[in-house]
């Protein structure tokens, strides 16, 4: 492992393509239960199963660590990884262009120039963003599907495989179908991307140059940590639409503005914050373990560059 001291020479585009992409899933294998225990509260009190005759909505989930303790019990322990398979698909290729072009395109619209204001990174965030979206919304439907199935005894299982969601959405729903809440999701993307990357870079530009932290694992881990709250707090809302909409039946919304409005109307504005603690938990910590991975990654991959060359 590469130490912790700053680096001296800036990395190449590729080393950052690549090391966002391993960041983003080894983040991934270490925090998948909570995103899946996320997906469960966001989509509890949408089916008409889960309100019994004459009483209210039957809350089956309650907390973080209650939805993954019913999860276990329930379902067994390999309920918390559903469809992480999909979600490594993703990360690979979501997060290798959301989070490792963002300096590329920030330097592109910044013309090269060392003065970065908000609105050149915001514009980074947006375009890096969009293009995530774009290339990988189908790893995406695939991956929320599978965190929704629940995999309990004598229930009917909506897909068997990861092979087998991707077709069977193909065949049932259309090429479409797995572009589902492609809308949301950039909206949603937008917003997480400018907050995640933009705060992070703006905290660690702070700490550089207002205290004695160094480009070093400290810096990294307060940056990283702020990032997570301010996108959790600020993503929440779009988050738990997003979720809901491309884990809908086929006809069951007619838009992206009907499920928002039927989730207003049926459950209140606090629905838009449905699983906000394992959000905050989950992007807490995947933002600390993925910036803190990939800046190690970074300069790991730029010593053996530099090493193969010298020995050139």
């Amino acid at each position: 492992m590469v130490g912790f001291g700053p680096a001296d020479v800036p990395p190449s585009a590729a080393v950052k393509f690549v090391g966002a992409g391993t960041a983003a899933c080894i983040a991934d294998l270490l925090t998948f239960p909570l995103d899946t225990a996320k997906v469960r509260l966001q989509i509890q009190g949408e089916s008409k199963t889960s309100t019994a005759p004459g009483k209210g909505p039957t809350v089956k989930y309650r907390g973080v660590f209650g939805t993954i303790t019913t999860m276990v019990r329930t379902e067994g322990p390999r309920s918390l990884y559903s469809g992480l398979v999909a979600g490594l698909q993703r990360q690979m290729s979501f997060a290798s262009v959301r989070i490792g072009l963002y300096d590329s395109v920030k330097a592109f619209y910044t013309k090269g120039s060392d003065h970065v204001g908000i609105g050149s990174r915001l514009m980074a965030g947006c375009t890096t963003g969009a293009m995530a979206v774009a290339l990988a919304q189908p790893t995406d439907v695939v991956k929320v599907r599978f965190q929704a199935q629940a995999r309990s005894p004598g229930q009917v299982r909506r897909y068997c495989s990861t092979i087998d969601a991707y077709m069977t959405i193909a065949r049932e729903e259309g090429i479409s179908g797995l572009w589902k809440g492609t809308a949301p999701n950039i909206a949603r993307n937008a917003i997480v991307n400018c907050t995640e990357l933009v705060t992070y870079d703006f905290i660690k530009d702070t700490l550089l140059k207002s205290t004695s932290l160094t480009d070093n694992l400290p810096c990294h881990f307060i940056s990283a940590f702020g990032a997570g709250l301010c996108t959790t707090v600020i993503a929440s809302p779009v988050d738990v639409v997003k979720t809901r909409y491309m884990n809908s039946a086929l006809g069951q919304y007619r838009s992206v503005l009907n499920c928002a409005a039927a989730m207003m109307t049926k459950e209140g504005p606090l629905a838009f914050y449905k699983g906000f603690m394992p959000s905050f938990l989950r992007l807490g910590s995947w933002n600390v373990v993925m910036f803190v991975t990939y800046e190690q990654l970074k300069r790991a991959m730029m010593a053996a560059n530099h090493n193969s060359t010298s020995l050139l």
